[in-house]
């Protein structure tokens, strides 16, 4: 393998975000698809992958940048504490990430989360590196922030974007050439994990194996917009005593949900199961999977609920959700609308089983769009691309 053939991907993290799989998937996509063409290699900034599930995997190569303790050691809950830690990666990082790119000349860089600074070098040094930017979710532009894309974006060779929506937006702000500009979307699919995920689990709680129930993930924050949830399954509860909900993640508001399922009295309804590493028992069983966030893009838990033949009720949020669920693939309801959930809700329990099995067979289907193989070859022809 030369080093033409490697493609290295720039990711740092603190928290435990659905890039991170992105990331390791499409790396693993080169591996597994490309034929030896090429060699997907992910970036360890400060030993943040070390601690992944994914580090140990034999199918992903990592190159260890640097090993800061004082990061990994870092508190980053909270918004100033992330801030500090985001400043400190940045310094920490320059002239690591500098003396990569003068030593190793990779051809091709991908880059997700904290883009500032393989930006700022790439903007700063004639290097002969392709970036290729991968903007996942609409991005928040100050001006600073703006004025700064608007003149580094003129480096690098690609942006890519993982729904038509958030594209759209992008091309309105009018600060990159389109001709740079593609839509990839990603590699949430990947059929052998799926399968052997689905054979060696079992759900652990004892008393939700004979339960019905209607299912909820991700991490227990505002965005996921759980208490919303919890408000209308009780509304719905005291209609039908019957109706189960369980949520599936941790996170800073754990207490305060777990409050307000005590203070309507349903935590017999209602159940907190916290993290799972393997999710797809629990798509599989029940009896819809409920997405309640403010905003995503474009929501891997949907795509994974859609192939595990879970029928999908979300909020039509910014950006992702309602390019998925469109087209009779599930239901959608107003975003943050008791009254319009409720509704979808009801329109649901309607459905008879041939109508629900139709539905999820569309569901389904469109998942291919997110499969290891089809980002494979949506990326190939961006990395054989030649500069305009």
């Amino acid at each position: 393998m030369t080093d033409k053939n490697k493609i290295y991907y720039w990711c740092p993290f603190i928290n435990n975000v659905a890039t991170i799989k992105a990331v390791y998937n499409s790396a693993m996509s080169l591996k597994i698809n490309s034929k030896n063409k090429f060699e997907g290699i992910i970036l360890d900034v400060f030993g943040e992958w070390e601690k992944s599930k994914f580090f140990n995997q034999k199918n992903v190569k990592f190159f260890k940048l640097n090993n800061s303790k004082i990061i990994k050691s870092m508190f980053s809950h909270g918004f100033i504490f992330s801030r500090i830690k985001y400043l400190l990666i940045f310094f920490i990082s320059y002239f690591p990430l500098k003396n990569f790119f003068e030593k190793n000349k990779p051809r091709f860089l991908i880059i997700h989360l904290m883009t500032s600074l393989p930006l700022l070098l790439n903007l700063i040094y004639k290097y002969d590196t392709k970036i290729i930017l991968r903007i996942s979710g609409r991005p928040k532009l100050n001006i600073i922030r703006y004025y700064f894309w608007k003149i580094a974006l003129k480096k690098v060779f690609m942006v890519t974007f993982p729904t038509i929506e958030t594209m759209n937006y992008f091309k309105t702000l009018q600060i990159v050439d389109e001709r740079k500009i593609s839509l990839l979307y990603d590699p949430i699919i990947s059929t052998k994990e799926i399968t052997k995920n689905l054979q060696k689990e079992i759900i652990e709680e004892s008393e939700l194996r004979k339960k019905i129930f209607f299912l909820a993930i991700g991490r227990l924050t505002i965005q996921k917009n759980f208490i919303f949830l919890i408000e209308c399954f009780s509304e719905l509860i005291k209609k039908n005593n019957l109706i189960n909900l369980v949520i599936i993640g941790d996170g800073e508001q754990f207490k305060l949900l777990k409050n307000k399922i005590n203070e309507y009295k349903i935590d017999k309804n209602i159940t907190l199961v916290g993290y799972k590493d393997n999710v797809f028992k629990y798509l599989h069983k029940c009896e819809a999977f409920i997405l309640s966030s403010l905003w995503e893009d474009p929501g891997f838990v949907i795509v994974e609920a859609m192939y595990s033949n879970a029928f999908v009720l979300a909020s039509d949020c910014k950006s992702g959700p309602s390019e998925i669920i469109s087209h009779d693939r599930g239901l959608l309801f107003r975003n943050n609308s008791k009254d319009d959930f409720i509704n979808k809700f009801q329109t649901f329990l309607m459905l008879n089983d041939d109508e629900k099995f139709k539905i999820k067979c569309k569901a389904k289907k469109f998942t291919k769009k997110f499969s290891l193989l089809n980002h494979y070859v949506k990326l190939e022809k961006i990395l054989s691309k030649k500069n305009d």
